[in-house]
């Protein structure tokens, strides 16, 4: 089955429910994800907390595109196609 998937705005509510540590966490398998293929982010940290968010440190990146990397090389490592 075929979902298709949008997305995640950096202004998404649910970006509230993520606390530093996990945010981290999520940091580090992005890291061991796109090894596979051949993106670095060697600069990949978090930054601070404001309005709730937790912010990310890889140039002026919000943490939803952390959410969206992770969602492309989890689609890639498994073949889908879209």
């Amino acid at each position: 089955m075929n979902r298709r998937r949008y997305p995640m705005q950096p202004t998404d509510p649910r970006i509230r429910a993520y606390t530093e540590d996990q945010v981290r966490s999520l940091l580090g398998e992005l890291q061991e994800r796109g090894r596979e293929f051949g993106l670095v982010f060697p600069s990949a940290g978090t930054d601070r907390t404001l309005d709730g968010r937790v912010l990310v440190r890889f140039n002026t990146a919000p943490a939803s595109t952390l959410f969206n990397l992770l969602t492309l090389l989890f689609d890639a490592g498994h073949g889908e196609r879209r």
